[in-house]
Formats: C-alpha cells, sequence, structure tokens
C-alpha cells in the first residue's frame, strides 16, 4: 500500500485558528465548534496563503451554496450544468491563482495557487485546461465550461498559449503547468463547450475572486 499524502489543515474558524499538519490536530479545533470553517491543502506554502486570505475564497457554507445556484439560475440563458472559471492575480506579473465553480452546487470544484510571477491571462488559460482534464476525469464530456476571458478560450482552442511572459527562476513552476496543458490539449480531445461568460449582462463570474 502507497504512502499516504501528508495533509495540512487550515482553521480559519474553530477554537484555536491556525495551520495544523495532521487531520488529528485539526480535529481538536474543530470538532466542537459550532460552524468550523477548515480546509486541507497539499503543501505548506498553500496552506499559508490560504489562512492569510478570507474562508470564503475556499470555502462555500449552505447559505452561501444556496444564494449562488439562485442568482445564477435566474439568469435564463445561463446553462446552470456547467463549470466556471476565473482566475485572479496580484499584479502583471505576479502572484496568481486560479479556480472553478460548480454552477449546479456552488461549491469550489478545484482550486490551485499561489503562483510567482504569473500574469492573469495564463491563469485564465491553466483554469480552462484543468477544467477539461477534471470534467474527463469524472467522465462528465457534455458539461459547459464557461470563462470571461477571450484570450484564454483562444489559446486553448489554438492550443498554443501566445504567452509574453518572461520564463524566471520564481516562475519556473507556472511554465511547466504550461507546458503540460499544451500537452494534454494536443493529446486529448473533447466535446465540452467552452462558452464566453458575458459579464455585462449576468455580473461577475461565479468563480470570480472579488477583489477588483
Amino acid at each position: 500500500m502507497g504512502k499516504t499524502k501528508k495533509k495540512f489543515y487550515v482553521v480559519w474558524i474553530g477554537a484555536k485558528p491556525g495551520i495544523y499538519d495532521s487531520w488529528e490536530a485539526c480535529k481538536i479545533q474543530v470538532s466542537a465548534f459550532p460552524d468550523a470553517k477548515y480546509k486541507a491543502f497539499d503543501t505548506i506554502t498553500e496552506a499559508q496563503f490560504a489562512f492569510k486570505k478570507n474562508f470564503k475564497d475556499f470555502y462555500q457554507s449552505k447559505q452561501s451554496e444556496s444564494i449562488i445556484r439562485k442568482n445564477w439560475m435566474n439568469q435564463s440563458e445561463i446553462i446552470t450544468d456547467s463549470l466556471a472559471v476565473d482566475a485572479a492575480c496580484s499584479g502583471n506579473p505576479g502572484t496568481m491563482e486560479y479556480r472553478g465553480i460548480d454552477l449546479l452546487t456552488g461549491q469550489v470544484a478545484f482550486h490551485q495557487g499561489p503562483f510567482e510571477q504569473a500574469t492573469n491571462n495564463v491563469g485564465e488559460f491553466l483554469a480552462i485546461v484543468h477544467a477539461l482534464a477534471f470534467l474527463q476525469k469524472k467522465g462528465e464530456t457534455q458539461r459547459v465550461i464557461y470563462s470571461d476571458s477571450k484570450i484564454a478560450i483562444s489559446w486553448v482552442k489554438l492550443k498554443n498559449a501566445k504567452t509574453k511572459l518572461e520564463k524566471t527562476r520564481e516562475n519556473e513552476t507556472v511554465f511547466e503547468l504550461i507546458d503540460r496543458a499544451l500537452q494534454w490539449l494536443k493529446t486529448n480531445s473533447w466535446d465540452n463547450p467552452i462558452l464566453k461568460w458575458e459579464t455585462e449582462k449576468w455580473g461577475e463570474i461565479p468563480a470570480d475572486f472579488g477583489r477588483k
């Protein structure tokens, strides 16, 4: 049996908020605490980044899920059986992260980052490819993917990330992700429609990080 991968647990709301390196330690802080907010991360860097942020960026309460579903489902033009993706970048280039939101549930389907010395366009591109691979793995090959980035959608369709980002030691990981994404696009086919989110008509895309 393979070795279990270590997780790091962020407790935003609990008996003692902080970062814990085992579920047993995390459980002590949240098990008896009303409406505790916590989440597991794969690396200490991700956990440290998340702990500095609002838990709402990484966690959706049942009430929030209900509000999200009501807001998006009231728009008759929106296909609710879909994933919405978006990226946020502090600076250009700067610290970037991206995520996908399931419009049927309002829950975060995936969240990646932070990545140093990246751009928003790169994040938007990686988010779409991540969504394609995510849905293919689940066998959901007909579900719609929404993005509010024309540039990122065009990069995916062309299977070519036309970024002007300069490669540095700090963003080697970002370029590795771009290469992996391009390789995935060139070796896989998909039927998922990739549609432009009409921000002017529908408001901000549900995956938006709310940092404008």
